[in-house]
């Protein structure tokens, strides 16, 4: 089953052709099923499917059957006569393509005659053997962030080994506000093991002072983590290897899957971002989950709906929202507007409805009047989607009310903003963090 580039490379090997498409498709298509196929068996005739693509399979082969089209996109389906070849243009893989499950699914059970018996269920206990076997009578680190993966994480891996868990929160002055007392409130409530605190706000600052390159940032920061938890970690006897909350799609959009090589979108700091001389045996435990998954592991695994249900925060923290040069008065200013982002969203009851919300310090600076004041100050972004795998997202549709009250507040209260924008971009095209 070739997907995307997959249908594009299996139909020009088979004697098809592949062009610029003369519109490019990036987000939800209609697709009309034009050929009776297993392929989609009980999918409905007209279904919505995501598209991601700027060329296309222009003609194929005598060899091959369409089976489905777009608008723009003539060939979105074909299939071999006689090989066991198929190919889809658009994307089944992803929530936004409705009838995805059921098109794999039928993939999987009618042409390649497996059965699904994987549960969730069993991923924990698994898991837990897993890691018990790998770790032995050592001990395990395992980083805190404030995110639901480092806490699921942490749980997995308190089942497995006990007391033989030592936890490190880093903080690295990137963290949102109220971040770090917030983590270490919530570990002695819920976790019985050790926990270490390291406060390396200097330390980062002094790393990043000047960067701006996206990438850059995050491999300095990936760096300087380390160090922190090496530094930390000499003081942990028997301490050998590091937990990471690392999950598929990390793997993914750091091109480091198993399967095979992929485009780097961006370095995630758990993947590809760590040095060569890393001094821990990795123990990365979700990296084959996607969040939906781990928010459900999390639960299995008791704990509490606040934590769970936490948006994401990524590793580097604020640093990758603070476009531009990392300063502690820029952050300082990004932290308090987040703030009244997220507690908005508290207030409207929207937070379970929104994966992901959070404000963008921008590189940029616009004029404005306060009072009988010309101001010259940042702008800032606010975004926020809806997702179930963080794969794609669409922008979610907040009320208006609500984001007026957002951008009222931080440029009142927020010294240094006087314009505040909202992200509109779906993924694809933009990925949800905007480095």
């Amino acid at each position: 089953l070739g997907i995307c580039y997959g249908m594009q490379a299996a139909c020009e090997a088979l004697g098809g052709t592949v062009g610029r498409a003369e519109t490019r498709e990036y987000g939800r298509s209609s697709c009309d099923v034009i050929s009776d196929s297993s392929l989609f068996s009980g999918v409905p005739a007209s279904t919505d499917v995501w598209m991601s693509h700027g060329d296309q399979v222009t003609t194929v082969s005598e060899d091959f059957i369409p089976l489905a089209k777009t608008a723009t996109c003539p060939l979105a389906a074909v299939r071999h006569k006689t090989l066991p070849v198929f190919g889809l243009q658009f994307h089944p893989e992803v929530t936004h393509t409705p009838a995805g499950s059921e098109i794999l699914g039928n993939f999987l059970q009618h042409e390649c005659g497996c059965s699904g018996t994987w549960r969730l269920e069993d991923f924990a206990e698994l898991a837990i053997e897993s890691i018990r076997h790998q770790v032995g009578s050592d001990r395990v680190i395992c980083g805190l962030s404030g995110g639901v993966d480092s806490a699921v994480v942490a749980a997995l891996i308190s089942k497995a080994i006990g007391d033989k868990l030592s936890c490190i929160l880093v903080d690295n002055g990137l963290l949102r506000k109220n971040e770090a007392s917030a983590v270490i409130e919530e570990f002695s409530d819920h976790f019985k093991t050790d926990l270490h605190v390291v406060s390396a706000e200097d330390r980062f600052l002094d790393v990043l002072a000047g960067i701006t390159e996206p990438q850059e940032k995050r491999r300095r920061i990936g760096a300087t983590f380390i160090d922190c938890f090496a530094d930390e970690a000499s003081k942990i006897e028997g301490a050998r290897f590091l937990a990471q909350g690392t999950l598929y799609p990390d793997v993914i959009e750091s091109g480091a899957a198993a399967d095979g090589p992929a485009a780097t979108i961006k370095l995630h700091h758990n993947v590809g971002g760590l040095p060569d001389d890393l001094q821990f045996e990795l123990i990365e435990p979700l990296r084959d989950l996607f969040k939906d998954e781990v928010r459900q592991l999390g639960i299995n695994l008791g704990l509490p709906e606040h934590i769970v249900w936490r948006h994401p925060f990524p590793g580097p923290g604020l640093a990758v929202r603070c476009l531009g040069e990392i300063t502690k008065p820029r952050l300082d200013t990004l932290r308090e507007a987040d703030a009244i982002v997220l507690q908005e969203l508290r207030d409207a009851g929207l937070m379970r409805k929104i994966a992901q919300a959070f404000a963008v310090l921008l590189p940029v600076q616009s004029v404005g009047v306060m009072g009988d004041a010309r101001t010259y100050e940042d702008a800032l972004a606010i975004r926020a989607v809806e997702t179930e795998d963080f794969m794609t997202a669409d922008w979610s549709h907040i009320p208006y009310e609500v984001l007026g009250r957002m951008s009222t507040r931080i440029i009142n209260e927020v010294r240094g903003v006087n314009r505040v924008v909202y992200d509109i971009s779906s993924k694809p095209p933009a990925t949800i963090e905007w480095e």
